[in-house]
């Protein structure tokens, strides 16, 4: 789906002269897929080793769940200082120090000894982690063409999904055959290999500076962050965009963190064929937000509201799906029914990121797209395993996961409004033509 700033002046998109050879710039491409790959890996391998660890150290739900929760919320915290650090000192750079950073995190957590150096390994995979991917997808659009982005754009983000899917099913069977220790050890040894290559392959140097020039071309001069930063919450709809997409998320996260730990003790799953299965629900759910967002895309080609309604229909959706699905008894029909449910769950991310585009003027729309991520992080990714896990020591798992879907309530609503105030807002950005302006012009 490729997001455009409505109302706003096209720039220059002409093709520039490349700054690498095509073949070397699908090795970044490859070396940078291969790198969120172990972003995600690294991440979600825990939810894979849930059952053990929990049966090791005899710790609660709620402290799992907060393993889980704050590597999400370290991203979200510093996103955007190590960003703007990217940028400053050199792309590649950072990079590979994350790379290595989380890598190195990761095996600290396959020897921890403790509840405590855990949380500590994970708050750092949370750190290491926080700039790749605003960082990567920099990276791997300033050697391509214009023309090419939006495409790049949807695979390179495609990527968490199946890291998602490795990282709990990989996890999975390496810690039923070795030990969970294993399970983060082969992690971290993969992200560290990968990080090695991509530091002696992919420099500075090499690329050029086909980055600096194509930003000053298509941003021009850009405005004191102290006006600009107003104008990402300029409007109740974009508001709306923020606060409805990272609730959802909450939902979507809780399923993934807690499905391993669901099959593993309401389906007497071993933690290797429960990872397996988890990743298939996660395909599931990557698959929708891609699903989703063509469905917005077709049916608002005529009313832009209509991405309103997707995101309306999606949350709602969610709620009827899940909710039927944990209060029926295990069995297929229950697990087609939280996989419906799973489906729709994360489907509000591309109607959401297409209003906030919308929304927002060109010039500031990588700054709006960040606050999208903070919004994700903050109100869906961290909160989503942790208060999970809370309620699932007063009321069991499947208590807690007939719970977790009345989010999508208050998503709805939130959408709801922002759908309502979607047009209005946009006439008062200048956005879109005032009714009785161009009617006058017709009869003039």
């Amino acid at each position: 789906m490729r997001l455009q700033t409505a109302g706003t002046p096209v720039p220059d998109t002409s093709p520039a002269p490349p700054a690498v050879s095509r073949r070397y710039a699908w090795l970044v491409f490859a070396l940078s897929f291969g790198l969120l790959l172990s972003d995600y890996m690294s991440r979600q391998v825990l939810n894979a080793v849930f059952p053990l660890l929990k049966a090791e150290w005899l710790v609660s739900d709620a402290k799992l769940g907060t393993l889980s929760g704050v590597v999400a919320l370290m991203v979200g915290v510093l996103t955007f200082p190590l960003s703007l650090l990217a940028d400053r000192w050199g792309r590649v750079r950072i990079l590979v120090l994350s790379a290595t950073a989380w890598s190195l995190a990761t095996l600290g957590c396959a020897i921890a000894a403790s509840y405590g150096q855990m949380l500590l390994g994970r708050f750092m995979v949370g750190v290491g982690e926080a700039a790749y991917g605003s960082v990567g997808i920099a990276v791997v659009l300033s050697v391509f063409p214009v023309g090419v982005r939006a495409t790049l754009s949807g695979a390179f983000i495609a990527g968490g999904s199946f890291g998602s899917v490795l990282g709990v099913s990989i996890g999975g069977a390496v810690a039923q055959e070795l030990g969970w220790r294993w399970a983060f050890g082969v992690m971290g040894l993969f992200g560290l290999g990968l990080a090695a290559v991509y530091g002696f392959l992919i420099t500075e140097k090499r690329l050029g500076s086909a980055s600096t020039k194509r930003n000053t071309s298509m941003s021009g001069e850009r405005a004191p962050v102290r006006t600009q930063l107003p104008r990402l919450f300029s409007s109740v709809s974009v508001v709306c965009a923020y606060v409805g997409s990272g609730l959802q998320m909450f939902i979507a996260m809780a399923l993934l963190a807690w499905m391993p730990s669901f099959l593993n003790r309401y389906y007497d799953m071993p933690p290797g064929e429960a990872g397996l299965v988890a990743g298939v629900f996660a395909l599931i759910g990557g698959a929708g937000m891609i699903l989703c967002g063509i469905v917005a895309d077709r049916l608002s080609r005529k009313a832009a509201a209509r991405k309103w309604a997707v995101a309306i229909a999606c949350s709602l959706g969610s709620l009827v799906l899940l909710m039927a699905g944990f209060h029926l008894p295990a069995g297929p029909l229950q697990l087609l029914l939280i996989g419906g449910g799973t489906l729709v769950a994360a489907g509000t991310a591309g109607p959401a990121a297409a209003m906030v585009a919308n929304l927002t003027p060109a010039a500031i729309a990588a700054t709006a797209f960040a606050t999208l991520t903070l919004a994700n992080s903050l109100l869906g990714l961290a909160p989503g395993p942790a208060v999970t896990g809370m309620l699932a020591d007063h009321l069991g798992l499947l208590g807690a996961l007939r719970l977790i879907p009345l989010v999508a309530l208050v998503t709805s609503v939130v959408f709801t409004i922002g759908m309502f105030s979607y047009e209005r807002d946009l006439r008062r950005l200048g956005l879109l033509p005032d009714p009785a302006l161009k009617k006058a012009e017709l009869q003039s």
